[in-house]
Order: C-alpha cells, then structure tokens, then sequence
C-alpha cells in the first residue's frame, strides 16, 4: 500500500521525520510541506525532506490523497478549520499529538468527514525541533498509539497504520481516554517535573546555581530543553488527566518531605526502594520503551 501526494502540515521533528521515514520505505511519491516558517519550509525541501511547500493549508489539502498534521495541539483547530471546505471525502487524515480526546473533538466540530480522521501517537522524539532535527530513524521499533472511534472508516483506519508501520513503528490500538490518561503519567508529567525543577533551581539563590549540576542532573532535566509553545498546548489540552498526575506526584513529594522532616529514614528508604523495583522492572520488561 502506496500513495502519490501526502501532505504533512508542521514541518519539524515529527513530521520531518515521518517524511524521511516513508521517503526511505518508497511509501510516498510526493511531499508537500505546509508550515509558518518560510526559512525551515526552504531548508526541509533542501534537505528533501519535502518536494514543495506553502503556507496554506486549503491549498496544500486540496489535491492531497492523505494528511498528517504534526502541529502544536493548540494549532489543532485553525489547522481543522482551514482544511474543512477543501479536502476530499476519500482523504485519510492522521496526525501526530500527544492527546487523543482533544484531537478527536476538534476533528468532529471542524472536519466535514471526521469518520476519516485516524488520531495517532508515535512514542518518539527529541528534546530538538525544526526540520533540520528529523531523521529517518526516529519511530524504528517504537510504539505508535492509533486511537480510531467505533465510527472511524475502516479504509482510512488501515491505510494509516500502513502508514505509521512504514515508518517503523510499533502499531497499537488504545481508547483515547485510556491514552490520555497513561500519556499524562509517563509524558506529560516528566515534562512538567523537569521545568519546574529547572525553575526551582534557577529560583534557588547564589551566583551560579547550575554551578555544580552534573550527569543526574542533565539526565532529569534533558527534556525541559523540549519546545516550551508544544507543552504548553499538550498539558492545557489534556489539563484533567495532568492535574490528577500533579496531585498524585505531589502527594508522594509530601511523604517523602515528611519523612525528611520526622528523620523516617525507614519510611524514606522503603520509598525510594519502591520506586527503584518499579523502575528496574520497566527496564527489565520493556527495556525502557513504554
């Protein structure tokens, strides 16, 4: 299963990448590029990532015979808004956000055939953004969460996990409550985690606060260099499933600062094991994927 023209609307890590990846697999004839950015739209056709490119969106859609929109969550509906009165019926539509339910609303009160719009996740990614941090190998071997509806077109259903599996991807199916609420304990959760101990250190006093920070320091806080505009969108967008992760999070933060404060060091020590075994386990188990 191939098509001719596949448009990718958000040119950067995501979508550049899906765009090598098929490029490599020959699953695609031609890419056309939809984006803001005008200098990573010209440097994306130089690196072949894309064939073309414009800014707009109805324009690129109109003669598209699939499309995947890899754009912050907050783009989600001007993205939906502006496709709506010019792509085709017999089009399949996939994108690449980190939060199904929100996807599939904006899908239904924009997209006139919301039946052909398959929500996807691919569990990957850098703390890099632009078209120039995409590379062909990002989704090898890792899982990407399909989340269609009762409803969703079978056709379109299997031409985008086609799809996603060219690009080496790992495919599942999952509820989209079911993913939003696990993304937003092992994703969205450490995002919020890492700047806020980045903030919280920068807010600590002295010269040069980062003065001494070393390997466990950069290894937890790598991903607080992500794009601070697409997390803003993500937790905003799936802001219940994250709040009730917060709570959770800052309910152990509390009994491990009690036990700090009473000197628990048996309490402190069955928590920190706890959370070692659990860790250790995932390594064991999934080698460290989800």
């Amino acid at each position: 299963m191939k098509i001719d023209r596949l448009v990718v609307i958000g040119v950067g890590l995501i979508g550049g990448s899906v765009a090598r990846a098929l490029r490599r697999a020959r699953w695609v004839e031609h890419i056309t590029g939809v984006g803001r950015g005008r200098e990573n739209l010209d440097r994306a056709r130089e690196l072949g990532i894309i064939d073309d490119w414009t800014h707009d969106v109805g324009e690129a859609v109109r003669t598209a015979d699939m499309v995947l929109i890899a754009v912050p969550m907050g783009a989600y509906a001007s993205v939906f808004a502006a496709m709506a009165d010019n792509i085709s019926s017999h089009v399949p539509v996939t994108d690449a956000g980190s939060t199904k339910q929100h996807a599939l609303r904006e899908a239904r009160r924009w997209l006139p055939y919301p039946e052909r719009f398959v929500p996807a996740h691919p569990i990957a990614g850098t703390e890099r953004s632009g078209a120039e941090a995409s590379f062909a190998e990002l989704f090898e071997d890792r899982w990407c969460i399909l989340t269609p509806e009762a409803d969703t077109d079978p056709h379109a259903r299997n031409v985008v996990e086609a799809m996603w599996r060219a690009t080496g991807s790992r495919v599942i199916h999952m509820d989209a409550a079911e993913h939003d609420d696990c993304l937003a304990a092992v994703s969205h959760l450490p995002h919020v985690a890492a700047y806020a101990l980045v903030n919280a250190v920068c807010k600590s006093g002295g010269a040069d606060p980062f003065r001494f920070a070393a390997g466990g320091f950069r290894d937890f806080t790598r991903i607080a260099s992500s794009s601070p505009e697409m997390w803003r969108d993500i937790v905003l967008a799936n802001r219940d499933a994250v709040l009730r992760k917060l709570d959770a999070f800052r309910d152990e933060l509390a009994s491990i600062a009690h036990a700090i404060e009473t000197g628990d060091a048996e309490g402190l020590a069955q928590m920190f094991a706890q959370a070692k075994h659990a860790r250790d386990a995932w390594l064991e188990t999934h080698g460290g994927r989800l």
